[in-house]
């Protein structure tokens, strides 16, 4: 099972980027998909996961109304759109499979840097 994440950068504070994971090795259908995030310092936290094949979406309280996660099957990739972008969400992105309780997951790739800065 590969999970590969990109689009990670350096952003101003109240710009955007978009995170793509794209999955390979294994049918991820009635699974979570998403991303978690490991800021500076701090231990790795949920941002946001979708149901593949399905319409759920779960995002963390920091992050809801600015980003926003969908999913493409025929792509087998996992989009996370960030807007309005805060120091503070400053991390390093990863993509994850499996996800379970917010909190685990079964596979991970590798992070992406994302840093928010002026």
């Amino acid at each position: 099972v590969q999970l590969q994440a990109s689009g990670g950068g350096l952003v101003h504070p109240g710009g955007s980027l978009r995170l793509t994971c794209t999955a390979s090795g294994r049918n991820f259908e009635r699974s979570n998909l998403g991303w978690f995030r490991r800021p500076p310092g701090k231990e790795r936290e949920f941002v946001a996961a979708v149901r593949w094949g399905g319409v759920d979406k779960y995002y963390s309280e920091s992050v809801k109304g600015r980003f926003f996660i969908s999913g493409d099957n025929a792509k087998n990739a996992v989009y996370l759109q960030m807007n309005n972008l805060r120091p503070d969400d400053t991390a390093i992105y990863y993509c994850a499979g499996g996800i379970a309780a917010r909190s685990t997951a079964d596979y991970w790739g590798q992070g992406t840097l994302v840093t928010v800065s002026s």
